[in-house]
């Protein structure tokens, strides 16, 4: 597919077919996103591949720790400390379409509580993928570290796969780094789920709305 069809039809999958992916595929990917840019083309990042037995492993010990409310304080802020419009709009939004196509009523806390859950099994994703960056790198190598991850999404669509980045695993970043053996100098990114998307599971039919062009684009005067 040509890369507006890769951008359009990119969307976090959370349900995927147990499909594998066969090693030469998740090398030719990540081959391609590594053309990502990066200032100075310092190319601030570090993936760590999980499947099979070890990615069970890890699933097991951190939906237990989940279930047990034994959360760890993230190492970075993600979502502002403060929620304001029109983000937080944008925000329930999403969240609101993906419990309705889950089956989640609203006040169903264990109905949420399971959905939550199926972030750490990879939504069934046959491969998770871990990324983490060097803990002395600045603000800009993040701003890298996003063309990175949306190039591997797009790579995969391109190879008729799916995604989800995930950052939820980074409430768990005790239990990723000691399982998966990652190294203390860098901090954990997020995950992401890759694989062959389930038609038949309800949530991936969520398509989130984006805010036309007026709201986000000025155009200078044309001479």
């Amino acid at each position: 597919m040509d890369v507006f069809e890769a951008l359009a039809s990119r969307r976090s999958i959370r349900g995927f077919r147990p499909d594998p992916v066969p090693r030469a595929t998740l090398e030719r990917l990540l081959e391609a996103a590594a053309r990502a840019p990066s200032g100075s083309n310092i190319q601030p990042w570090h993936v760590r591949v999980t499947q099979g037995a070890e990615q069970a492993r890890l699933t097991a010990e951190v939906r237990a720790a989940h279930l047990a409310g034994a959360m760890v304080p993230r190492e970075y802020h993600y979502y502002p400390r403060q929620w304001r419009e029109p983000y937080q709009a944008r925000r329930r939004a999403c969240g609101f379409g993906l419990y309705e196509l889950a089956g989640v009523a609203r006040g169903d806390k264990a109905a949420g509580q399971a959905q939550r859950l199926r972030n750490f099994d990879f939504f069934d994703a046959p491969v998770g993928l871990f990324f983490t960056i060097d803990r002395d790198m600045e603000q800009g190598s993040w701003l890298d570290y996003g063309m990175f991850l949306q190039s591997i999404m797009l790579a995969a669509r391109g190879l008729g796969l799916d995604t989800c980045p995930q950052a939820a695993w980074c409430d768990h970043h005790d239990i990723v780094r000691r399982v998966l053996g990652l190294r203390d100098d860098q901090m954990l990114v997020c995950g992401m789920s890759l694989g062959v998307a389930d038609p038949d599971v309800a949530v991936n039919r969520l398509v989130t709305e984006r805010a036309p062009l007026a709201d986000f684009v000025t155009f200078g005067t044309e001479a």
